[in-house]
């Protein structure tokens, strides 16, 4: 017998329990920590520039040609194109959860390479960019300047040549990105009038430039091959690109006959600015610069954290002294007190577990074994996690919360074995009674084992988003369950057979009072059990309502994929009027950050103004902003948390904000999944229909949206009301006036626009060289007069006399999904109301109101927990299909295994009903709970039928085999079920940072084995009666 080499060698039983805490223990500090594992779906982000160009432009001219490429991209799911005002189309990729994101970006890459001939010209001389998106925002910085010694522009140039370097060289950061950056560039701002004057056009300005700041090969004097040996050789250099404003001012536009000179300076204002002026941003009132900082994959937040703290302490030192930073946003801090909360929970759970053993056993030494194998099994998981290549996350960790009343359980099996053995038998030892009890026990400690492994063995195999979730709880459910069945096999019995006693004192009054309690409660439980397998057709009747109302409860329950968690601050959005200017939409944006700063519960704020975080576009007439909130303890109350406090100011801007539509939200449950939380829904013309239909079908929806009491906060990207200016030619007066389409337009793009010439270096870096007109000859339209251009017979005419700027509407974003024209709409579920309510009521008013040709579709969260509506519901069936058949394999049985199986529901339905009655969601932390339950209620099962088959065997009738084997093993069971739900209690009575998931897992297995316990119980043997009677009945039908 397997055990009994580890009894005679209690000191070699010993030695693997320690060798395994140590393996645990070394693989602890190895170990990264994290939030969630990496159950984002990789993105890459394709980005192109077309400088001056509006979204219809790039729309038509730039997204297809991109998006034909690379749709059907191998492992990819979805794609969005956003086409913003400023000239940038930028594309999201998103592949499936688990491809490789360095090859999906080379496989995107080489599409984006086929695809550049076709681009226009000014596209592929800006270049495309093809970049991973990290998903995974740990902190925002926010860098200003006291007093405002400095300006923005020379704070985002500060950072770029002297600290992201420094950042990014972190181990574990993917990414350190600035927010709308304003890079150095050197601004040609010419006067039209002068040029006219001076008979020059912005073209020949352009060229001028272009020629003079440039990057020459001079080649070397006396180099070899050469006819004649020269004793040396000389390279040769030049001066190369201008280095400075003023060396730019002194350009020779031309060279007059009398000598003189026209410089560059005397008909334009050159200056050293900022290449990009589109997002302004503040902290807390004051003017800053925002860096987001993104952790790279596999990384531990925690770590890379303290980590940036350090390399940003040591950078400082060096900062000039009006410098400073701030930290609007820190995903850390969430992390780190989430991942406390749920180590307290753990350690509450041992206490309670220890407590309930001490309580069972009624002495020390037989308390202290049990004991002694959570740390082994908890432990030595971690080893397990880090030879899996998993990091330490909030869902192993409540992998191992799970686990805690578990681990004890085959140990207190074995005890309480050992003990009846010890009662029972006269003139045993201590050792005997061991031995003779893992005679009896190895057999179902490998089947519980084998079971509770196997039932997660569909959760490890299933793919995408919901199975890497499944992967974290179920491999670390596995280790644990393995390595507690093996320390019940090995060091369990060599500790009984040392600590226990064949006389132990008689236990202290309220121990005694207990077993009183707990004997005269098996003989209830005995009398019950007798009339469920007498009256087994009102008792099946019973089961029968029972399966109804199971299924009536998962109906009702609304389903999600996570909760939305206080994780400690707000995101605050803000839309001003269309086409209202940056400037006057960063005095709405200072208004709202007063009212923010108020609340008493928010501490600090930061803003991005000119980002519209919902498309990721600048936008002048849009603004993001983060309110920080005060520590989680500082917040206790219900109307504290971060979901209150964001209903609270949102009704509060809806009564005061008449220049803005304001909307506090929490961030999404999971970063990188979505931008805003709640659901993301696009609704695709795929009739090639114009932005105005598409605009008012979604403007249909959102009217009715508004009025359902599932939703709240629902709008769209997309508004085809922003005021424009439609640019017309004449064309018969251009030929007339031998002016060219291309000079017409490049006059404007060089003066309007922003015309990019070419590069020059500064602080070692290169940055870019632009031409526009100075602003009081763009600031209205009626400067077009002002603006000429030359004909082919090089008389000068004013734009004035060659087009027409007609005011029209449309919209300033466009967006597209999977290659079709899409407003994107987003919401959330109304305060009482699950995602899952949210996603129906959209889905049921899109469907009344859609007409044939647009369709909906879904990204973000919403994808996923749409995926997870089927996978969930199946991985559950398969966890009891694969019970069944490692029970049938054991057995050599189909029969007996379905007595087992069929136990299985009452857990099932005490679990939807206690997440029914705390008003959860049955999201993805519910249906890892009821896969644990299928393995905890086929275990309490595998118990009773493990010995009725013993009784059987020894002689004893189907009846009285089923009612001893009940009585005998009733004390274990309730134990080991105790043991669990005590273990998992302070899950779903937790506090603080992260409760919300804990809550739910909590709340589902507690329930469920509540359920278990006080019902299953009952039933089990009636089921193994049942059963082996009809097979009974069976084989005589056949003998016969």
């Amino acid at each position: 017998m397997f055990s009994k080499f580890f009894i005679n060698r209690p000191i070699f039983a010993t030695v693997v329990s320690i060798i395994i805490i140590l393996a645990g223990l070394i693989s602890i500090n190895i170990l990264p920590v994290k939030e969630y594992p990496a159950v984002t779906p990789p993105q890459i982000n394709v980005s192109a520039t077309y400088p001056g160009a509006d979204a219809s432009t790039l729309s038509s001219t730039v997204a297809p040609v991109l998006e034909n490429a690379i749709n059907g991209v191998d492992n990819m799911t979805y794609m969005s194109t956003t086409a913003s005002p400023s000239g940038v189309l930028s594309m999201s990729i998103i592949f499936a959860v688990g491809t490789d994101v360095d090859q999906a970006k080379v496989d995107v890459n080489n599409r984006v390479q086929l695809a550049l001939s076709s681009l226009p010209s000014e596209v592929q001389r800006q270049g495309i960019s093809v970049a991973e998106r990290s998903p995974d925002m740990l902190k925002v910085l926010a860098f200003t300047s006291k007093e405002s010694v400095h300006d923005t522009t020379w704070i985002s140039n500060y950072l770029t040549v002297n600290v992201l370097d420094d950042i990014k060289r972190i181990k574990g950061i993917g990414e350190a990105r600035v927010f709308g950056s304003k890079d150095y560039a050197i601004r040609v701002l010419i006067d039209p009038e002068k040029l006219k004057f001076y008979d020059i056009s912005p073209a020949e300005v352009r060229s001028i430039i272009s020629e003079q700041n440039n990057q020459y090969s001079t080649g070397s004097v006396g180099a070899a091959p050469i006819e004649n040996v020269t004793p040396f050789t000389y390279s040769v250099s030049t001066e190369g690109r201008l280095k400075n404003v003023a060396e730019f001012k002194e350009i020779i536009v031309r060279s007059n006959a009398d000598g003189s000179t026209l410089k560059l300076k005397d008909i334009a204002k050159v200056e050293l600015g900022s290449d990009s002026t589109y997002t302004n941003g503040k902290y807390s009132g004051e003017p800053m610069i925002p860096v987001g900082i993104f952790l790279a994959p596999g990384a531990n937040a925690l770590e890379v954290s303290a980590a940036l703290t350090e390399t940003l302490n040591e950078i400082s030192a060096n900062f000039p002294e009006d410098l400073e930073y701030q930290v609007p946003y820190d995903a850390t801090l969430f992390v780190d007190q989430s991942i406390k909360e749920v180590v307290k929970t753990l350690l509450e759970a041992i206490v309670f577990v220890i407590i309930l053993i001490y309580l069972f056993l009624g002495n020390f030494r037989a308390t202290i074994i049990p004991v002694l194998a959570i740390p082994v099994s908890v432990i030595g998981t971690f080893a397990g996690l880090y030879a899996a290549g998993f990091s330490i996350n909030l869902l192993t960790l409540f992998g191992m919360i799970l686990a805690i009343g578990l681990v004890v359980d085959d140990a207190i099996i074995v005890i309480e074995n050992v003990e009846r053995n010890l009662r029972t038998k006269n003139d045993i030892s201590v050792k005997d009674a061991t031995i003779d009890a893992m005679k009896e026990l190895t057999t179902p400690l490998v089947a519980i084992i084998l079971v509770l492994s196997a039932v997660f063995i569909p959760a490890a195999l299933t793919g995408g988003f919901s199975g890497v979730m499944y992967k974290q709880f179920a491999i670390t459910i596995v280790m644990a369950v393995v390595i507690s069945g093996l320390v019940a096999l090995t060091l369990t019995p060599a500790l009984c057979a040392i600590f226990l006693r064949k006389h132990e004192p008689e236990p202290i009054w309220p121990i005694r009072k207990f077993n009183e309690f707990f004997d005269w409660s098996t003989k209830i439980f005995i009398g019950i059990t007798k009339q469920t397998i007498r009256l087994w057709f009102f008792s099946l009747a019973l089961f029968g309502i029972l399966l109804y109302a199971t299924y009536s409860i998962m109906q009702k329950t609304p389903g999600g994929l996570v909760p939305t968690e206080d994780k400690g601050v707000l995101m605050v959005f803000a839309y001003a009027m269309p086409s209202t200017s940056l400037g006057e939409t960063a005095k709405i944006t200072d208004g709202i950050e007063q009212q923010l700063l108020a609340d008493k519960e928010i501490i600090s704020t930061g803003n991005i103004t000119g980002l519209d975080i919902a498309t990721f576009a600048y936008k002048t007439d849009a603004a993001l902003m983060f309110a920080r909130l005060k520590p989680w303890d500082e917040r206790p109350l219900p109307n504290q948390n971060s979901q209150a406090i964001a209903g609270r100011l949102m009704g509060q801007f809806m009564a005061t904000s008449k220049e803005a539509f304001v909307l506090p939200v929490n961030p999404p449950p999971i970063m990188g999944m979505s931008t805003t939380g709640g659901f993301e829904m696009w609704i695709q013309d795929r009739t090639g229909g114009d932005l105005a239909t598409l605009n008012k079908f979604t403007q249909d929806i959102i009217a009715k949206a508004s009025a359902d009491p599932r939703l709240t906060g629902v709008r769209t990207t997309l508004n085809t009301n922003v005021p424009k200016y439609m640019l017309n030619i004449d064309k018969d007066k251009a030929k007339a006036m031998n002016v060219s389409f291309d000079s017409i337009f490049s006059v404007i793009q060089n003066t309007y626009g922003q015309g990019y010439i070419n590069d020059f270096n500064l602080y070692g870096r290169t940055f870019h060289v632009n031409i526009q007109s100075e602003s009081q000859y763009r600031a209205t339209k009626e400067q077009f007069k002002n603006t000429f251009v030359k004909s082919a017979t090089n008389n000068y005419v004013p734009l004035s006399e060659l087009i027409t700027l007609d005011r029209t509407v449309n919209a300033s974003v466009i967006q597209r999904f999977n290659m079709f024209n899409a407003a994107k709409v987003t919401g959330s579920p109304a305060f009482g109301f699950a995602s899952s309510d949210a996603t129906s009521a959209i889905e049921e008013i899109a469907s009344e109101i859609l007409p044939e040709g647009y369709t909906i579709a879904w990204s973000g969260t919403t994808y996923q927990e749409k995926k997870l509506e089927t996978e969930g519901d199946l991985t559950a069936v398969y966890a009891a299909v694969f019970v069944f058949l490692i029970l049938a394999a054991l057995y050599e049985s189909w029969s007996i295994p379905l007595a087992v199986i069929i136990s299985i529901p009452f857990a099932i339905f005490g679990a939807a009903l206690a997440v029914m009655l705390r008003g959860l969601e049955a999201d993805i932390y519910f249906q890892v709970g009821l896969i644990t339950l299928v393995g905890l209620s086929a275990k309490n099962a595998i118990l009773i039928v493990e010995f009725a088959m013993d009784k059987l065997k020894s002689g004893m009738s189907l009846f009285d085999a089923t009612i001893e084997a009940s009585r005998l093993r009733f004390r274990p069971i309730v134990m080991t079920s105790l043991a669990f739900i005590v273990g998992t209690l302070p899950l779903a009575l937790s506090s603080g940072a992260g409760s919300a998931s804990r809550h739910i897992i909590g709340t589902t297995v507690v329930g469920g084995m509540i359920a278990a316990v006080v019902i299953g119980v009952l039933f089990i043997p009636l089921f193994f009666f049942g059963v082996l009677k009809i097979k009974e009945k069976l084989s005589f039908k056949k003998d016969k």
